[in-house]
């Protein structure tokens, strides 16, 4: 087969993938799709990248990148990351910031891509034009994913009341200040009877502590508030700082037994 052969096959083979709304594919699909050795295979794949017409997100496995997105050098992560956890056979949903900006709360576009699984987590994916970032969790949660259609499919994200407690579960991450001001948006999409069957299946208990004292003394929504408490009063819980991050000192007499180790700064 001639040089000029394989380029027409590559080509063809990457618009069926398109046409079929698929833009990614793996290395073993080349070696099912070419009878080309693997170096061969290699070849063909370092002209495409060196022309931005494909990237690897991670080893064996590539994203094709139409004219559209030709500028970013990248597809968006909505458009390749469930192909990309079925390759992995990994349980997952977009979760934290990513899912708050899904909803319209992210007030500032997450510089990075945040995907929950189930543990172990994959490593971290980190170059110049991609960062997702991957937590795990050891119990999966039965309820508060849903799906989300995009242009490539459908991905599974979780629902504003699961990525608050998320959010409120990793407040040593992302600051307290940050999921406050998160959560003055995430709330008005979030409902206070799915609040209490999300929150029953969450065992950290600081998670919901942190989130129902900053519903109730920052965002001021009372129902929310008091749907989480129905959860927490029924359970045993210990006092905790409100962030994980500075002292505990400071006042904890609110029902929630959060210490007030800081003053909340929401930018909202």
């Amino acid at each position: 087969m001639s040089v000029k052969e394989k380029q027409i096959n590559w080509d063809n083979y990457f618009s069926n993938l398109q046409s079929k709304g698929r833009y990614t594919f793996t290395f073993d699909d080349l070696r099912n799709n070419f009878e080309l050795s693997d170096e061969s295979l290699l070849q063909g794949l370092y002209r495409y990248k060196s022309k931005e017409q494909i990237a690897q997100i991670r080893k064996g496995f590539y994203a094709i990148i139409p004219p559209e997105y030709s500028s970013q050098g990248m597809l968006p992560p909505t458009m390749f990351i469930d192909d990309l956890m079925k390759s992995l056979n990994k349980p997952y949903y977009i979760s934290l910031l990513s899912a708050a900006a899904m909803f319209g709360a992210a007030h500032q576009q997450p510089m990075e891509f945040t995907i929950t699984t189930e543990t172990p987590a994959p490593r971290n994916i980190k170059n110049k034009k991609l960062k997702i970032n991957f937590y795990s969790k050891k119990k999966w949660p039965l309820e508060g994913i849903t799906k989300k259609k995009t242009n490539a499919g459908y991905v599974n994200v979780s629902i504003p009341e699961l990525t608050a407690l998320d959010l409120s579960g990793n407040s040593h991450i992302f600051g307290i200040n940050r999921i406050a001001t998160i959560l003055h948006e995430l709330a008005v999409e979030m409902n206070a009877s799915t609040l209490i069957k999300i929150a029953s299946q969450f065992t950290n208990n600081a998670a919901i502590q942190r989130l129902g004292y900053i519903l109730e003394k920052e965002v001021a929504d009372e129902k929310l508030a008091d749907s989480l408490w129905k959860v927490l009063e029924e359970r045993k819980f210990s006092a905790i700082p409100l962030s994980p991050k500075k002292e505990k000192t400071g006042a904890s007499n609110n029902c929630w037994k959060v210490i007030e180790n800081m003053e909340i700064e929401s930018d909202l």
